[in-house]
């Protein structure tokens, strides 16, 4: 099949060519405006790839409970996926509170997932507004001492200089590695900021974010920025093979993805993916359209689209993946050994990238000889990035503290299988037997009763339809309250009465509102162990389940529940007005926790 080269293909190079040569002549790192001004890139960039071109005071809202810090924004030069010199923005994050550890403060170069296309999406500009839905990660990093480095990426926020026209250049994986490494050079010439290349880096990043992680690792691994102290590098939800990705999210609730990649690799490749020759007029708009949206707007405006319905002809995406072979082979990963520590991880449910491309990535460094270590969650794409956040920060931690990782590459477990709910459907996240853990406060008695170990929240989260649908289950245990003042064993079964329901919102934004509402009977079986048959409220007590939140809410063990409720009468048994007395009547406190199960070593 024919194709003809798009006309911006033909500037690039004479451009680039153009701004290496005035590089010379460019000036020193200079405090930028605080207007929008401050994107618009010189036309000649600086010869040295990480020179720091121009920096600002900035305002991130990372939430309540992110620690104090100083922010910059940062412009910077870099090469993409063709060796053409890009300036790129960024932010860059430290802590306030001085560094009480040993060498020089660590840094960490945090690679974002999607976040859209739109200008308006980038990271830079949603962490200064309090909507980055990764805000939660980059705040656990600066607890823990860590200086943060988040890139914008190639594209993000496009200047007008003129190496910086063609927009983002999403999923192009060198350049996103390149971008990520140079950050941390650039951020080491920031006036004031106290920050040195002779620092500990690691590198984390989930997705997008994972390969753009991945990819650091390998150009680390060709000899680019060699200066850098990196020490680990964590990197989930890894799309290591992108013609292996592309049927998952065709006709599935990911297509905006894919139609993401194709603007972000027809933006580096000019030419190389004639989709736009091949497009229908409906399918141009919408890839016009994926080009001003961000990720959760795509997503669900998109979902369960198909690629050949958007072509002229409706050509089969197979043929579709032929022609484009070249280019997306070039973003393919596993090409070299790492010479730095790797931690993989990926979720068993994932629907949007499969759960064989993390163990086909593990598998292909794993066979050159880099140690990986690799962790399998049971949870879908957009929850495995937060789930996976309590073990990934600290891994990486320990690879600061120079402790050797526990490699899985002589694992002899066999390969998991997908547990990803069908594609085609709704977007629906599954909470499968997660960790239930509870307290009720009994108001008369004004005393805290814990639910047992082994409790458990199960649920379908309909993001398409906005329902919560789910259920609990509790075993029966004993507790200490006091009765009349003294220590008593006391019995009690709390059961599911009826589905736990209600609505859960996931907005444009990535912003999280659940409403609704949990029912249980609550019997007390025993008291001083001795039995008293059916000692059971007469209607079930109701919990209401009121979040506000964001998307990661959802996985990384935030998802809490407070609130009052009402006890009725209990009845069945000869003590029931005594137990009535004691237990029954309005203003009972309770707080719920539902937390993702521990990932499994593969």
């Amino acid at each position: 099949m024919n194709t003809r080269k798009i006309a911006t293909a033909f500037r690039v190079l004479p451009l680039a060519a153009i701004a290496m040569a005035a590089s010379a002549a460019f000036a020193a790192p200079v405090q930028g405006p605080a207007d929008a001004s401050f994107y618009t890139y010189p036309a000649a960039l600086p010869a040295a790839n990480g020179e720091l071109i121009s920096y600002r005071d900035a305002q991130v809202n990372l939430g309540a409970n992110a620690p104090a810090a100083k922010a910059w924004n940062v412009v910077y030069k870099s090469s993409d996926s063709k060796d053409a010199a890009v300036a790129i923005a960024g932010t860059v994050i430290v802590p306030t509170a001085a560094w009480t550890g040993t060498g020089p403060r660590p840094i960490l170069s945090y690679a974002v997932g999607t976040h859209g296309l739109d200008p308006k999406c980038a990271p830079s500009k949603q962490l200064a507004a309090g909507t980055d839905y990764e805000a939660a990660n980059i705040a656990a990093a600066l607890k823990a001492g860590y200086a943060v480095m988040v890139t914008d990426y190639k594209g993000a926020l496009t200047g007008t200089g003129s190496a910086t026209k063609l927009g983002s250049t999403y999923l192009s994986g060198k350049a996103q590695g390149n971008a990520v490494l140079d950050i941390v050079r650039a951020a080491a010439q920031i006036p004031g900021a106290n920050l040195s290349l002779n620092s500990q880096v690691a590198i984390w990043g989930f997705s997008q974010g994972g390969q753009s992680a991945t990819w650091a690792a390998e150009q680390l691994a060709n000899g680019y920025a060699p200066e850098l102290k990196v020490v680990g590098v964590a990197a989930g939800g890894v799309p290591g093979n992108l013609r292996e990705v592309a049927p998952t999210l065709d006709g599935n609730i990911g297509f905006a993805f894919l139609g993401a990649a194709l603007n972000g690799l027809n933006n580096q490749y000019p030419g190389t993916l004639p989709i736009r020759l091949l497009a229908s007029e409906e399918g141009l708009a919408a890839l016009n359209k994926i080009n001003t949206q961000c990720v959760f707007e795509a997503l669900f405006e998109f979902q369960n689209k198909s690629l050949p319905a958007y072509t002229r002809d409706n050509i089969p995406l197979d043929e579709l993946l032929e022609i484009g072979a070249p280019t997306l082979d070039q973003q393919n990963l596993g090409n070299v050994k790492i010479n730095v520590p790797m931690y993989i991880y990926h979720g068993k449910a994932d629907e949007f990238i499969p759960v064989s491309q993390g163990v086909n990535l593990k598998n292909a460094y794993c066979a050159k000889g880099t140690s990986v270590t690799f962790d399998l969650f049971p949870s879908e794409h957009i929850v495995t990035q937060f789930q996976a956040a309590a073990t990934a920060l600290p891994w990486l931690n320990e690879r600061l503290a120079g402790k050797a990782p526990v490699s899985s590459c002589n694992s002899t477990k066999p390969a998991p299988v997908s547990t990803a709910n069908p594609g085609g459907g709704n977007f629906v996240v599954t909470l499968d037997k997660w960790n239930l853990a509870g307290e009720i406060g009994l108001k008369t008695l004004a005393q805290t009763v814990f639910l047992p170990a082994g409790s458990t929240f199960s649920a379908d989260a309909d993001v398409t339809a906005k329902t919560l649908n789910g259920s609990l289950s509790i075993p029966d245990y004993k507790t200490t309250v006091k009765l009349i003042g003294i220590n008593t064993s006391v019995g009690l079964r709390v059961e599911a009465a009826g589905a736990t329901t209600g609505s859960n919102v996931v907005g444009n934004d990535g912003s999280l509102t659940i409403t609704g509402q949990s029912p249980a009977n609550i019997t007390v079986t025993s008291v001083l162990g001795i039995p008293f048959g059916q000692c059971k409220t007469v209607s079930p007590v109701i919990f209401p389940l009121n979040l506000k939140g964001n998307v990661g809410t959802l996985g990384d063990g935030t998802l809490n529940f407070t609130g009052t409720t009402s006890f009725p009468q209990i009845k069945g048994c000869f003590i029931s007005g005594i137990l009535t007395a004691l237990m029954s009547g309005n203003g009972q406190t309770f707080k719920l926790n539902v937390a993702p199960p521990a990932p499994i070593r593969y």
